[in-house]
């Protein structure tokens, strides 16, 4: 089984994140960016759906167990490769020229939420699991992209409270505040998901371009900045 693989159903696309936890490192960035590749390039595929096989989580975010030990080895080439990686997948989700759909399977923490914002759409399991930013107690800052990608997705309201409280808030509440369009049991995600991709069956040429023009300036507030600088534990810019 691939970290991250995919199938198709009719002009859906189905891509299932197969790495445990799915916590974000650069060989799940390989797998995940060769994946859209090839449904890109090899598909007619027409809409996007992401899942994860693991049975409570969603995706975890950064794998810092991974990335801790090039920050001690003061590796910032690896260090600064990743959180590259990490806004290129991050931009190619959002840029993606098909529209995409986040089924959010479980707990969805971290960068893995931040990458939720980057789809177009979200559904999530009201049985099991929270949507949250646990980075202020981590003390980790958001960079200026992942704020642009987060307020594309959540109110500003809801973002503050959720941001400076690391509150996890639930699929019900998610969807109150339309942070994703449907709660649903794990029983019925996919079947959601996917009826709703299925109607989708727009030109990609036409997506796209709505796309680059709708997300310009988080476009550019991802393509100006600089990975962040390691300090005392904090990532700063």
């Amino acid at each position: 089984m691939a970290i991250v693989e995919y199938t198709l159903d009719e002009k859906v696309a189905v891509i299932t994140m197969n790495d445990g936890e799915n916590r974000f490192n650069l060989a799940f960035f390989e797998y995940f960016l060769t994946v859209l590749d090839k449904i890109e390039n090899d598909t007619d595929a027409n809409s996007l759906v992401v899942t994860s096989s693991h049975e409570k989580i969603f995706c975890n975010g950064i794998d810092l167990d991974w990335l801790e030990p090039f920050i001690q080895k003061n590796d910032m080439e690896t260090t600064k490769a990743f959180f590259y990686t990490m806004m290129k997948l991050f931009k190619r989700i959002l840029l993606y020229p098909m529209p995409t759909i986040a089924a959010i399977s479980g707990h969805v923490f971290a960068g893995g939420a931040i990458m939720s914002c980057a789809f177009d759409f979200r559904f999530m399991r009201s049985d099991r699991g929270f949507f949250s930013f646990p980075e202020v107690d981590l003390g980790i800052p958001f960079l200026p992209g992942m704020i642009a990608i987060i307020k594309k997705a959540i109110p500003m309201y809801k973002f503050e409270e959720m941001q400076y409280s690391g509150k996890r808030a639930t699929a019900e509440e998610c969807e109150a505040h339309h942070i994703v369009m449907k709660a649903c049991h794990m029983d019925d995600l996919m079947n959601e998901a996917l009826s709703f991709a299925k109607s989708l069956n727009k030109r990609r040429e036409v997506i796209v371009e709505m796309k680059k023009r709708m997300y310009k300036d988080i476009v550019h507030a991802i393509d100006v900045e600089d990975p962040p600088v390691i300090e005392s534990g904090i990532f700063s810019v």
